[in-house]
């Protein structure tokens, strides 16, 4: 009896501890809980799903991507194989194509990476319509400025209106320069329609310079973070202007470069590749609400175009060139790219009043077509041992339906030149 009283004695006490541990636990949930729900509700959140798809959405299921009551969102969707398409805007005969982009004529044997069709959640895409872009667009002007993928999209506009146009000699650019890979900028004229449709190189969007007097030896050019390009003076004025950057923010192409951010007149040797993205589109931001009139332009930013390098990077043996068809499983998608989260926010920042910039969000789309690169099949002249194109775009291919989405963005818009 004694022994049983004394175990029964010992076991006593801990009882209470069990359950109070258990009771904290369960308070500690309900705290968190109730936190994130009230969150949520202040934030710019309408549900716990929208916190995780705005940066990741392709690891949500397809039915848990639920775009605003009322309107269609173009961005998510699925490719669907579709042996009539594509119906037929151009080919890679259309003279305004880079060398580079043209892969069939590079060596590209297969055409199945043509033969898909995007297919947006729970609508329909409209169907390009290049005549009557063409006259909504007349004695307008349609600016293009960013990296070497939004000269991509560039090209592919130019070729898909061109097909309206029975006389090609009537378009032509401006100054007669050739359709190279040029470094300024070009400026391609529908003479009938007295329209510009023009391109402007400016990887980072702002200005890059020669380093201050007495700057530390590592510095060998420096990324105005506070300063937008100066081709942004020709910017003025244009009707539609589809701005890209993000493939120049990285390590590889700035800081291990040389290549330092800068505001006035003093380098920020601690300022990080995501602190001087974020500045520079705040830059972006108050030029455009400064110099753009929003009655007569429309703004887009177009979200980071993903590359599709496996087996390394592109400068250390990275490839494509095995992929023929596109990638099928939501879930095998790489993360989104960290830039279209800040892309994302100075848009909305940008949505006020008469503004409304329109965030134009390829990515989902795109991050499914690892087939559609040049990979090995590059211009002409390239060395056999040189890295393969694992981000830009053969043409025709992907960035015609990013120009789908563009064209069906403007008709919601009822854009139309004045």
């Amino acid at each position: 009896m004694d022994q049983l009283t004394t175990q029964t004695r010992h076991k006593l006490p801990f009882t209470p501890v069990i359950i109070k541990r258990g009771l904290c636990y369960a308070l500690s949930f309900f705290v968190i809980l109730i936190s994130s729900i009230i969150v949520f509700n202040l934030g710019d959140f309408p549900d716990p799903l929208a916190f995780v798809g705005n940066f990741f959405p392709w690891k949500l299921a397809p039915n848990q991507r639920r775009p605003p009551s009322g309107a269609c969102d173009y961005s998510y969707g699925r490719w669907v194989r579709d042996e009539n398409y594509p119906i037929q805007m151009y080919d890679e005969n259309c003279p305004f194509l880079d060398p580079g982009f043209r892969c069939r004529q590079n060596g590209r044997k297969d055409v199945e990476f043509l033969k898909w069709r995007w297919q947006p959640d729970g609508c329909d895409l409209l169907r390009f319509n290049a005549s009557d872009l063409l006259e909504r667009s007349r004695n307008g002007r349609i600016v293009f400025a960013g990296d070497s993928i939004g000269r991509n999209q560039w090209e592919s506009l130019i070729c898909m209106l061109a097909q309206a146009v029975s006389n090609k000699s009537t378009i032509f650019e401006d100054k007669g320069s050739p359709i190279t890979k040029h470094k300024g900028f070009l400026s391609m004229k529908f003479q009938e329609y007295n329209l510009t449709i023009e391109y402007y190189r400016a990887p980072f969007l702002v200005t890059i310079n020669r380093p201050p007097i007495d700057s530390p030896a590592q510095v060998k050019v420096t990324v105005r973070v506070d300063e937008l390009h100066w081709y942004s003076a020709r910017w003025t004025g244009a009707n539609v202007l589809v701005f890209n950057t993000g493939h120049w923010w990285n390590k590889e192409k700035t800081v291990k470069m040389g290549c330092y951010f800068q505001e006035g007149g003093k380098v920020n040797m601690t300022m990080d590749v995501m602190e001087g993205f974020r500045r520079s589109l705040q830059t972006l931001k108050s030029w455009t609400t400064k110099n753009l009139n929003p009655e007569r332009s429309r703004v887009f930013f177009r979200s980071y175009s993903p590359v599709h390098y496996t087996n390394g990077k592109w400068d250390d043996g990275g490839v494509c060139d095995a992929e023929i068809e596109p990638e099928k499983n939501y879930k095998k998608l790489k993360a989104e790219a960290w830039n279209n989260q800040y892309i994302t926010d100075v848009t909305k920042k940008m949505t006020y009043g008469n503004w409304k910039v329109q965030f134009l969000n390829i990515t989902y789309l795109t991050a499914f077509r690892k087939d559609g690169h040049p990979s090995r099949h590059r211009e002409p002249g390239t060395l056999p041992n040189a890295p393969q194109d694992c981000s830009h775009w053969c043409l025709p291919g992907i960035p015609d339906t990013w120009n789908e989405l563009l064209y069906a963005h403007l008709l919601s818009m009822e854009f139309r030149t004045k």
